[in-house]
């Protein structure tokens, strides 16, 4: 709209609560709407037209219900009466009458068609109506989408040096009104009379020697468009919010609802995600200017729901971290317009583009049909840098009638595992994708306190002898048992001992298991023969395809210990696909705290150092000779990244008189396996046979004073 318009509806509004500049802060209700009619080219005023509105009883406190009284008692004294209150129509009907009533009024008039609200600041329409319309769910009519705001207006031919500066007193004291009616609103600023002091102004504006034309008025955007950010974009530090608070399942739309009213930068809402890539409440915002992201900030502590939302301030460069992105397959993904996203979570990592197709359009005719909007380019699988799948997939649908039909299938079973469905955004899509394809496979260990020994190079030496395996990725609750019905004719071939699981920092398993074979051409069927079959756990329900490849002993031990096979000219495990190889484990060097004379001083010399358990005396049995037991070796192969750099045994000192030592153990658990627990705590160290004690009848009582040991059986059993 550029031309003059035929006329201007001149609106004031007021709420229960605060009133001036802080109309619309404090969410409180509409409660009375008045406007008059101003004929722009005859400079004619109409009658002056009011409405009060009955706020939603249903909603209200005691302390709101004891402030209605106060207003009432006020509307008697005023003539209004307290039985207008509850006569009066809901905010709903209001906004239809109003909207009615105004269209009778243009049409009997019959001087044109053309008509645009005008308003004393952006407050009444963006801060009070769409809001809370938004919160209770009410269509809008289409006059309150386009405003013009009389202070902006008023500006242009009387500059000021803040639109906040100005109000119906300064605008007209300025035009120079009757001194009489600037006095009377001056000291009752009721809303009939600011009504009447804006359409004085309105019309001193239209006339000599202003002349002005009302023309370009201010928009309210109907809905939220979604889109995507670039990184080498420029975001404004001055258009951006941190929303805080948010509901977890809320969508971008719903962020978009509760700031109706202020124009939202196109792709503009960006959730964020914890250290998990789940949401954690916080949302950042981007508005199409600083004046919107100023009436956004005077939100803080509005509802959403029943949760009230925390509003404040952000940056361009915090936005860009979490909307911005630089892949072109996302950027193609995305640059379909009017389409929903939703979001698949725990996928099998086998899934296709064909079973999550069937998975959403069943063939099974009793179930819902959800067709994803172009077939397989409407779905985007979420894969590391190396290519293996995360689990994690994004669907596109056309309309929102078949994204809450996909919803629906939250928890539903694709292959062996359940399916949680999202709705999701544009900005959501580039930060899982930039999370996963910027986060390192294998983090980087911190570096040790007190790194004083000089670095000792544990290098195996190239072309070693391939006689072993690395099973990596691994159910979480597979056994040892379920790593050998997994090897099938293969678990004849494994060496006494030979399974070795890696845990974690936390102790729990990784997923990875070193396994050693009789010789180098069994290990390599194996790794042939099994690669990538699928490992059921008998703990539990999920299964998990595993890869296999072959690997020599010195390299297990190097990554075991903590080392690293990259620049050392070992060749990674020959496999079919170069990606699929192993990643190394790196780590990165700590200098010296000590220099190494004083190292020298403190600890032995580096020769001293053994680098290997000391074999036990021959003869000793630990386990019945009949049965090939698999020991764990996970204490004494901890798990990369947290192993130190070099894992040594110290000899005892010389000039101990005793051959040997007793150490005494207290604080066992109650519940302990006996002596099997302790030879695994103590692997490593020499100990005579006979000298190990536990108590005969469990954990010692504390009328045993005494603490008295029996010697256990020379003989021991398994347990």
């Amino acid at each position: 709209m550029t031309a003059q318009v035929d006329y201007l509806v001149v609106v004031f509004t007021a709420t229960s609560g605060a009133s001036g500049d802080l109309l619309g802060s404090d969410e409180k209700e509409l409660v009375q709407l008045v406007w008059q009619l101003v004929d722009v080219k005859n400079k004619k005023l109409g009658k002056v037209n009011e409405l009060l509105i009955k706020p939603d009883l249903s909603d209200l406190t005691e302390e709101k219900e004891e402030e209605d009284v106060v207003e009432e008692s006020v509307e008697q004294e005023n003539g209004s009466g307290a039985d207008c209150v509850y006569k009066a129509p809901s905010v709903d009907k209001a906004l239809n009458m109003f909207h009615l009533q105004l269209t009778n009024e243009v049409n009997s008039a019959g001087a044109g068609t053309s008509v645009c609200l005008c308003t004393d600041g952006q407050l009444h329409i963006r801060q009070v109506i769409h809001p809370e319309a938004a919160s209770k769910n009410i269509l809008v009519p289409d006059c309150f989408y386009s405003f013009f705001d009389l202070r902006k207006e008023f500006k242009k031919h009387f500059p000021a040096p803040d639109l906040k500066a100005l109000n119906v007193h300064t605008m007209a004291e300025c035009i120079l009104l009757t001194r009489h009616l600037f006095t009377l609103t001056l000291h009752v600023l009721l809303p009939v009379y600011a009504l009447q002091v804006m359409s004085s102004v309105v019309l001193a504006l239209l006339s000599e020697p202003f002349c002005h034309t009302f023309s370009n008025p201010e928009r309210v955007s109907e809905k939220f468009e979604s889109g995507t950010c670039s990184k080498m974009e420029k975001v404004c530090d001055n258009t951006v919010i941190r929303a805080r608070g948010l509901p977890w399942q809320s969508s971008d739309q719903d962020i978009a609802r509760f700031f109706r009213g202020l124009n939202i930068a196109k792709g503009g809402v960006a959730l964020c995600l914890n250290a998990q890539g789940r949401r954690n409440g916080e949302a950042l915002v981007r508005f199409v200017s600083e004046e919107h992201r100023e009436l956004a900030l005077q939100r803080h502590k509005h509802h959403m729901g029943n949760r009230y939302i925390e509003v404040y301030k952000a940056t361009g460069d915090d936005f860009l971290k979490i909307a911005g992105g630089t892949s072109h397959e996302v950027a193609m993904f995305l640059s379909r317009e009017d389409q929903i996203i939703v979001r698949m979570r725990g996928l099998p990592f086998t899934a296709t583009h064909e079973q999550v197709l069937a998975f959403f359009s069943p063939e099974d005719e009793l179930k819902e049909t959800c067709p994803v909007s172009g077939g397989k380019d409407g779905i985007l699988f979420v894969r590391y840098p190396d290519g293996r799948p995360t689990g994690d997939a994004f669907v596109l649908f056309a309309c929102e009638e078949h994204a809450q039909c996909a919803l629906r299938k939250h928890k539903e079973i694709l292959g062996k595992r359940y399916i949680e469905l999202f709705k999701s955004t544009a900005a959501e899509v580039q930060q899982v994708l930039n999370r996963y394809s910027s986060t390192p496979l294998i983090s980087v260990a911190p570096a040790p306190l007190m790194p004083v020994l000089p670095t000792v190079s544990l290098l195996p030496p190239p072309g070693g002898v391939r006689d072993c395996l690395r099973l990596r990725g691994l159910p979480y609750t597979a056994s040892i048992e379920d790593i050998l019905t997994f090897l099938g004719e293969f678990t004849q071939d494994i060496r006494p001992h030979g399974v070795h699981m890696v845990l974690n920092q936390q102790g729990r398993p990784s997923g990875d298991c070193f396994i050693q074979m009789t010789s180098a051409e069994r290990a390599l069927q194996a790794s042939q023969r099994l690669h990538k079959h699928v490992m059921s756990s008998q703990r539990g329900a999920n299964s998990r395809y595993v890869e296999v490849f072959p690997c020599s002993a010195e390299e297990m031990g190097l990554v075991l210990m903590g080392g690293s096979l990259s620049g050392t000219g070992l060749s990674p495990p020959p496999c079919k696909s170069r990606r699929l190889s192993p990643p190394s484990y790196s780590f990165t060097p700590a200098p010296p705290v000590l220099p190494p004379e004083a190292a020298a001083a403190l600890y032995p010399p580096i020769g001293q150092v053994v680098l290997a358990p000391r074999p036990l005396p021959p003869g000793h049995a630990y386990y019945p000779a009949s049965a090939q037991l698999y020991m764990n070796y996970a204490a004494y192969y901890p798990s990369p990244p947290g192993s130190p750099n070099t894992l040594g045994f110290f000899p005892s000192p010389s000039s101990i008189a005793s051959p040997g030592g007793l150490v005494r153990m207290p604080g066992l658990t109650y519940n302990s396996n006996g002596v099997k627990e302790l030879i695994n705590a103590v692997q490593g160290y020499q100990y005579a046979p006979e000298d190990a004690f536990m108590h005969a009848h469990g954990p010692v009582h504390t009328h045993d004073p005494t603490r008295t040991l029996l010697t256990q059986p020379k003989e021991w059993v398994c347990i």
